[in-house]
């Protein structure tokens, strides 16, 4: 199952893995943080645009039962190393990967099918030179195949009325999201800011956004990372070790 250059990393929850690969963009603990934040009901229909190698459906489908997902991921040998962690976790009857641009999939995917859409999409705007020399990597952190404005107009096309968009994204693009969430009739829910650390500014943010809902949103109190002795706090701790996210 594993090629050249390629790892398999416990996820330490419920015996789930993850084949990851050393010149790819790895899962971090947005991602984990993210698929927490989701809440599922049993049967609930969810795709996760930008899915990468698979992080975000395999913990959501570790997580809840009879769930099922589709992620999208344009990459074509990130999407195969997709395919294969939903093999490595026996999730192929509930878990389905599609190589494409997200903003190809409604046409594949059906308008308003969906209950749950999740992203975890590239944080940076497109610029002429970028961080990493990996070319799979710029993909993954920066905005060359949409921008959040496309990641949310296909959310709201995919989402039944009343479904929920879940996302993670950097802080300092809240002013973005909000404004897009809203043309796109999506109406932010909940908003929580992460911290690196107690007394830090955060650097990114959760959004629960609802179709179709009424004005009004809650502003969930903060999450922080680390404690000042470099630990993580007990509520991140708490959510690594997080063996549902079904509603109560």
């Amino acid at each position: 199952m594993l090629k050249n250059g390629e790892r398999i990393d416990d996820l330490n929850l419920n015996g789930l893995k993850l084949i990851q690969r050393e010149d790819m963009f790895k899962f971090g603990m947005d991602a984990v943080l993210l698929s927490n934040f989701v809440y599922t009901k049993r049967g609930d229909k969810i795709v996760d645009l930008g899915c990468g190698t698979g992080i975000i459906p395999i913990l959501i489908a570790g997580k809840s039962r009879d769930t099922r997902i589709v992620g999208v991921e344009i990459q074509s040998e990130v999407a195969n190393i997709a395919i294969r962690n939903v093999y490595l976790n026996n999730f192929e009857g509930r878990i389905d990967i599609i190589n494409d641009d997200i903003r190809n999939v409604v046409d594949k995917l059906g308008i308003e099918k969906y209950d749950i859409v999740t992203s975890n999409p590239p944080y940076m705007r497109h610029k002429t030179g970028f961080d990493k020399n990996s070319e799979s990597e710029n993909i993954s952190r920066y905005e060359l195949n949409g921008g959040l404005d496309d990641f949310i107009k296909v959310a709201s096309r995919l989402l039944k009325f009343g479904g929920k968009f879940f996302l993670v994204h950097r802080v300092d693009r809240i002013v973005d999201i909000v404004y897009n969430l809203r043309i796109c009739n999506l109406e932010p829910k909940k908003i929580r800011f992460i911290h690196p650390h107690i007394g830090e500014k955060p650097n990114l943010v959760l959004v629960e956004a609802k179709k179709g809902a009424k004005s009004g949103v809650v502003i969930m109190p903060p999450l922080y990372v680390y404690e000042e002795n470099g630990g993580y706090t007990k509520e991140l701790l708490s959510i690594y070790g997080k063996t549902s996210i079904e509603e109560e």
